[in-house]
């Protein structure tokens, strides 16, 4: 209990207690000095008060203080609550008593025309009829409080989205006399929620149509009509022709984009919920080495012996060969030149003769639609973040270094 007591508290105490020996101490000389001398104990009682009036002085200031500070820190606190958030008041039929200028703000009404006006004002007249929205106030008014994203309409039938905290304020005896509501603005949020969740079924839809009605033409029709064509030509008809090498060019291109729809297919079916990776056990030089064998640039990439991982063949082919364009694109060199090999047991390394590019510049470059400074050359910019995707989905990680002439990427294997 004394250790409780302020410095000012406890050097009023000693105060008083010196005092209080110095007078004990004058009264017991007088006493041993004059044998028919008495205490005074009435002037004793009148000292002993005047004494410790120091000590109960700064006892009732410094509890005064401590009150005041524990008002003026509840007080403090509900003004930083009331500067940041919409705040209004319920009685516990839902009559709003109060609210202030923010609330005031996010639905549009002035605080007279809110005030003496119900809850179900600013709730669309399908949940005022719900029998949920009974419920909650039920809860609320028996002392349960409700925090969630909801949906409230503002003057003029403007919706909006807030986060709020019902909070039911009770009496001594348990019964609730207000709710008081403090709320965030999501509206934004929720906008820009719902937008994504539109383009969303956009894409599932386009994805669709890439998965199954683009099939029919790429791996059913054009070829077809590409081996009737060649059943109906004699070899003397097409050399007479000269259309040897254009036919060669189609069965070239349509065999690359195959490999390429295989790819963007596999890629649009991670749009499906709750989608998951088809991945095999497969040999990653023999994958890579057909799969760029069919591509212009397949003999400025050395790929050296890779391990047997589990992979989307398709996606992790479209992903490596990917960085491996980039790596030949954006190459000053006379000799463009691609590297691909193991740094040990779990590092795949792509590395390149080019411009160099850093690990900060590798993570800013794998933001969608971002581009070097010095890329004058054309594309989507979607590139890097695609393969980071692609490489994630497949529980693997890339780093980027940049080399005195080049970059060294490291694909970090599972």
């Amino acid at each position: 209990m004394f250790m409780q007591l302020s410095i000012f508290s406890k050097i009023s105490l000693g105060v008083s207690i010196l005092i209080m020996l110095i007078f004990f101490s004058v009264q017991t000389s007088i006493v041993l000095g004059y044998f028919d001398a008495t205490y005074d104990f009435a002037l004793f009682g009148w000292l002993s008060v005047v004494s410790f009036m120091p000590f109960f002085f700064y006892v009732v200031v410094e509890f005064i203080r401590k009150v005041k500070y524990k008002f003026q820190s509840i007080d403090d606190t509900l003004k930083a609550i009331n500067i940041s958030n919409a705040l209004v008041e319920f009685e516990p039929d839902g009559t709003i008593v109060s609210c202030n200028d923010k609330f005031c703000d996010l639905v549009g009404y002035s605080r007279n025309e809110l005030i003496g006006k119900n809850h179900s004002t600013l709730v669309s007249t399908e949940e005022v009829e719900d029998s949920q929205y009974r419920e909650f106030w039920r809860r609320l008014k028996a002392g349960f409080s409700n925090s969630g994203e909801f949906k409230r309409i503002g003057k003029g039938g403007k919706e909006v989205w807030i986060y709020g905290n019902y909070n039911p304020i009770q009496d001594p005896y348990g019964e609730t006399y207000r709710i008081l509501k403090i709320a965030s603005d999501i509206t934004e949020k929720k906008v820009n929620e719902f937008e994504i969740a539109k383009k969303n079924t956009y894409l599932e839809h386009a994805a669709k149509i890439l998965r199954h009605d683009m099939h029919s033409g790429i791996n059913t029709y054009i070829p077809r009509g590409l081996s009737s064509l060649k059943r109906r030509l004699k070899e003397e008809q097409i050399q007479e022709l000269k259309i040897g090498s254009p036919l060669k060019m189609i069965q070239e291109g349509l065999i690359h984009t195959q490999k390429v729809y295989r790819g963007v297919k596999e890629f649009t079916n991670l749009v499906k919920k709750e989608a998951q990776l088809d991945k095999q056990k497969v040999n990653l030089k023999e994958i890579l080495s057909t799969y760029l064998s069919s591509t212009s640039y397949g003999k400025q990439v050395n790929i050296s012996e890779l391990p047997t991982c589990e992979v989307n063949e398709a996606l992790f082919c479209t992903a490596i060969d990917n960085l491996v364009r980039n790596g030949l694109k954006y190459n000053d060199s006379h000799t463009k030149m691609v590297q691909i090999y193991m740094e040990d047991l779990k590092t795949l390394i792509i590395e390149d003769n080019g411009r160099g590019m850093s690990q900060e510049e590798f993570k800013e470059l794998s933001k969608p639609y971002t581009r070097r400074d010095d890329q004058k050359e054309g594309g989507s910019g979607l590139g890097l973040n695609i393969c980071l995707a692609i490489m994630e989905e497949h529980g693997y990680s890339i780093t980027a270094e940049k080399l005195e002439q080049g970059t060294k990427l490291r694909l970090r294997l599972k």
